[in-house]
Formats: structure tokens, sequence, C-alpha cells
């Protein structure tokens, strides 16, 4: 599992930090922290190579849990290098839990949507602990083991109680369920050349349960070359509705050493409409404030728009004065998704406002019309319009582009705590 990066920020989080805190106790003694500190230059130097074995190890051993890991993060190093990442991160923060707090929301929302259950934990414990004591050697004495055995307890027990919770709450929730659902595509709506919206209606005609903006599913379709499900985390793209949930794909292309999108691919290319697929509750603290009055500014690069739409609709069905500024990167008007469902929400709200930028404007792409600014997203063309007082913003797209955009707030005076992002890198 812990298969995000370790330490990314978002906001609002679960629990505040000073609140997480005081539900970690730690099991640990001074010793075995002492112990689990010491273990850390090699951690940073064997990190992704211990992981890289886990990973071997763990799906030799239980091929069921293909099932839930990516192979495509698999084949190109990513699961393991953020699992290092994640490992590396935690004994660094050993001794200041509230430090996970952020970390932990993050990773339970996505195990949660992966059905991750409590046994699972102790299954990845043991592989986990056998890899370290295989690349390091003699260097794991008994001791290091115990303190370490200590610590990923400690972890996994914060993460299964998280996860506890988030599965009751979705039980609670009406329409909610634990596990995965069966939808049909009810619906494929062309959203230009690499983007296509899917509208998931339930099989079992079911009501559907609400959701907060910038929410996700995770999607599991059954590959058949690879003889196991694979799932797919999408935004929902839409604001909830009675009779289906809507997320928008991106075909991705093989680019380079990276393969072609495998569960992109299948959504586009073999699954037409009528075509059953396996859905998750929804999941996700990437979420916007629908309680709160003061400016919106939404970032996206690329398919990171889906989220934003999402938040972009549900501010202005529910408020027609708070101001909202829609900032867009995309490489040209082919690949530009819900053109015209901002161009309405826009002609029905005059206090939201756009930018958007075009890397490579085509030669039928209007100025002024589809696009707004030739070139990469440059926020300081446009800091009059960015920077406004108390506004919160949220950023989404790929990790450059986030975090170019966060530097580029920063520097224009704006608060890191009103910096609000997820990573969106393109699901295989």
């Amino acid at each position: 599992m812990f298969s995000t990066r370790f330490l990314r920020r978002t906001v609002p989080t679960v629990l505040s930090r000073r609140a997480y805190a005081s539900t970690v106790k730690t099991g640990l003694s001074p010793q075995q922290i002492q112990i689990v500190k010491a273990t850390i230059p090699a951690l940073e130097k064997h990190g992704v190579e211990i992981t890289t074995l886990f990973y071997k190890n763990i799906l030799d051993k239980h091929p069921e849990l293909k099932n839930i890991f990516n192979t495509a993060h698999q084949a190109t190093g990513e699961q393991p290098a953020a699992l290092a990442h994640a490992v590396w991160a935690y004994a660094t923060n050993i001794e200041q839990p509230e430090a996970l707090a952020t970390a932990v929301s993050r990773i339970g929302h996505k195990h949660a949507s992966l059905g991750v259950t409590a046994d699972q934990y102790s299954i990845v414990g043991e592989h986990l602990l056998s890899a370290i004591k295989q690349v390091l050697g003699d260097a794991v004495t008994p001791p290091v083991v115990d303190a370490w055995t200590a610590a990923y307890q400690q972890l996994a027990d914060i993460f299964i109680a998280f996860e506890g919770n988030l599965y009751r709450e979705a039980i609670e929730t009406p329409g909610g369920w634990k596990g995965w659902r069966k939808f049909t595509i009810s619906e494929k709506v062309n959203e230009g050349d690499e983007i296509i919206s899917f509208h998931l209606t339930p099989i079992d005609k079911g009501q559907l349960p609400a959701y907060k903006p910038g929410q996700f599913v995770s999607v599991r379709c059954y590959v058949p070359e690879l003889g196991v499900y694979q799932p797919r985390q999408y935004s929902l793209s839409d604001v909830p509705n009675r009779k289906y949930f809507q997320i928008s794909v991106k075909k991705e292309f093989a680019s380079g050493e990276r393969p072609a999108g495998r569960i992109s691919n299948v959504l586009h290319e073999s699954l037409p409409t009528g075509s059953e697929l396996e859905i998750s509750m929804p999941f996700g603290d990437f979420v916007l404030d629908v309680n709160s009055t003061t400016p919106v500014v939404l970032i996206s690069g690329g398919v990171g728009l889906t989220p934003m739409i999402s938040m972009l609709k549900s501010v202005t069905n529910s408020s027609k004065s708070r101001r909202v500024m829609f900032i867009h990167a995309v490489r040209n008007g082919r690949v530009h998704a819900m053109r015209q469902t901002l161009a309405k929400i826009m002609a029905d709200n005059p206090q939201v406002s756009r930018a958007i930028f075009y890397e490579e404007a085509a030669a039928n792409d209007k100025p002024g019309v589809d696009y707004d600014y030739i070139g990469r997203a440059d926020i300081a063309k446009i800091k009059d319009e960015v920077v406004l007082p108390d506004a919160d913003y949220y950023i989404c797209g790929p990790s450059p582009f986030m975090k170019a955009q966060s530097q580029k707030l920063q520097a224009l005076g704006v608060p890191l705590d009103r910096i609000h992002m997820e990573v969106f890198g393109s699901p295989s």
C-alpha cells in the first residue's frame, strides 16, 4: 500500500494536525525510535531497491494483490519510488506524528477507494520487513527488526483506523456503499481529441450518494491479457445528480519509454455504451470549501481540468456572488475539453472570469473566444485578476505544472496556506 507520495499539500485535511497528533499514541520505546532514525541514511540510499524487491516478492506470493496495484506504475518504477519516499518520510517524522496528518488523509482516501482491508496490512508488513533484511543484510540486527516491526505496526494501526472511519461514513451515506458496485456506461461524450466523458449509471438503479467537488472514484476493469482487474482513479467531473456519475478520461498515448495507458485506451476504444464497470464510492480530500464566500481561483493544466469543472459548477450553483477566476492551460483547441461547458457557465454567471492559455494555437483557434493567451500558463501576466483578497487557490495538473504555479503564487505574495493542490498524473 502507501502508493502515493507521502508528503503532499492539500487543504482541508480530515483532521487538524493538533487533533490528529492527539489521536496518535506511539508504541515505540525511545531506543526503538533512535534505531528507526538511525536507518534513515540506509533508506535514502537503498529505498528504491528495497521497495522494488518488496513489490516483486509480495506479488509473487500474493498474486491476488495485482488486482489492487497499478501494473503500469510497477513497470515504470513510479510505485516503488513512491513507496520508498513514504517509508523514508515516516522514519523522518517518527517523533512528529502531527506531520503525518496530510499524508494519512491523502493516502487513506486512495486506499479506501481501492477497498484495502485491515488484514492486508500484515501481508505488506511481512514482505516490507523481509525486503529490508534482504537488501541491508547483516546491518539488520534483531533490535533493528524489532524497532521496524513496532514502527510499521504503529503506522498500519493509524491507517486501519482512518480507513475504517471512511468505510463507516461511506455505508452511512444515503446511497453509499463499501467495495465495488456495478455500473453501466450509459453515454460517452467526446470532449475534444483526447478526452471522453463517461456517464456511469448504477445497474441496480439504486440511489447515488452526494459527493464533494474535487472527489474521485476508482474504476475497475478486467484486463484479459494480464488476467487481473486493474483499478484507476478518476475525478468526478460534474456536480452530483440522481442519475449517473461523470468521469472524463484522457486517452494516454505511448511516449518514449512510457507505454500507452492500458485502462484509458480500454475505456476509449474497447468499452462501448452499455458496457459494465465496477466503481468505488467517491473519496478524496482535495475538495472545495463550499461554505466559504471568499473568492476562488481554479488553476488547471490538461486533464487536471476535470475536478475544477466540478468545483466551478458547485460554486455557481450555490452562489451568484462568489467571485471565481478560472485559469486553464492546454496545448490547443483540439484538445481543449469542456469549452462549451465553461462558456455556458460564464454566460450565466458574470462573477466568473477566465484566462485560457494555449501553448500553440491552431489556425482555427480564435483569440478571445477559444483562448486568451499564447504560451504556457503565466499567472504573472494576470496578477491583478489572480491575487484577490482572502482568495483560496486550487491547483490540479501534472506535478511540474503544479509546482510552477504554486511558486509563482507565493512569489506574488499568496500565503502558502491558501494554496491547495492535487497532483494529477495521468492515470494509465
